[in-house]
């Protein structure tokens, strides 16, 4: 079983009155990715930074972690990423 961790950008955006998910981007490591939500922050509602470890092989999620949060972002966002 090989573990492959990707770090990833999830912005948020203001629909309809409330804030929900907007793009997702993928960095190649977490302060480059910290760096990047950051600045992005400053342009759009909020951002966060998640850290995903899955099988390279199967796909299959092994843990999803926030790293970093700038901005609004929604309160049930971590209950979110673990299927809550």
């Amino acid at each position: 079983m090989s573990m492959k961790t990707t770090f990833m950008v999830q912005t948020f955006v203001i629909k309809r009155k409330r804030l929900v998910p907007g793009d997702r981007e993928v960095s190649p490591t977490e302060s480059g990715a910290l760096k990047k939500a950051e600045a992005m922050a400053g342009r759009m509602p909020g951002t966060a930074v998640i850290k995903v470890v899955a099988d390279d092989e199967t796909g299959e999620l092994e843990v999803a972690t926030i790293l970093g949060q700038f901005g609004e972002v929604p309160e049930d966002f971590a209950e979110s990423l673990q299927g809550g």
